[in-house]
């Protein structure tokens, strides 16, 4: 069959995802101002000016003859289809993204998305996360997912509660010493 008829998996099933960017079935998909900003900004980038350089380098090394070792033309191919596998991506995460600012929340001592959470754990070391988007999480940064195991046992609790939750590394017990809502960066 010639290859111009066979479809490439174009990676846009949540199957084809990493669990921990999977949106849960019958979820939205919440996400920060400055998280949805964050997305719109990389979708602009690729549609303006990453895509169009890249067809450009394509056009080039097409016109140069042949395409069959000709590593610039089938690298720019290559490139180019990621480009449009993150574009569809991007378009349909923004599509359905339900933006939650934090600084709505007011004075609240509970957990909600946007929450800003400083715990202790039982060695008495304290720790601060952000619960945001699944987009935006960085564990480094300690912003994570609402999905997360740890927001989720947060979600809902209160300062002062101690809560335990099954982590990777086992069941730990946690007490809830701040909560405060903040501009997320």
């Amino acid at each position: 069959m010639n290859k111009a008829f066979v479809r490439e998996s174009d990676g846009e099933d949540d199957e084809d995802l990493q669990p921990a960017l999977r949106i849960p079935p019958g979820s939205r998909n919440y996400i920060t101002p400055a998280g949805h900003a964050r997305l719109k900004d990389e979708l602009e980038h690729l549609v303006k000016r990453e895509r169009p350089h890249v067809v450009e380098i394509v056009a080039w090394a097409a016109s140069n003859g042949d395409r069959s070792e000709n590593g610039d033309y089938i690298y720019g191919k290559r490139r180019l289809r990621e480009i449009d596998r993150r574009i569809r991506f991007l378009s349909k995460r923004l599509d359905i993204a339900e933006v939650v600012d934090p600084l709505r929340q007011g004075d609240n001592d509970q957990v909600f998305f946007g929450a800003t959470v400083t715990i202790g754990d039982a060695d008495g070391s304290e720790n601060t996360y952000q619960i945001v988007g699944i987009d935006e999480a960085d564990a480094s940064s300690g912003r994570i997912s609402w999905i997360s195991p740890l927001a989720r046992a947060l979600i809902k609790s209160r300062e002062g509660d101690s809560i335990r939750f099954q982590s990777p590394v086992g069941v730990r017990e946690i007490d809830i010493l701040e909560v405060r809502y903040e501009t997320i960066r």
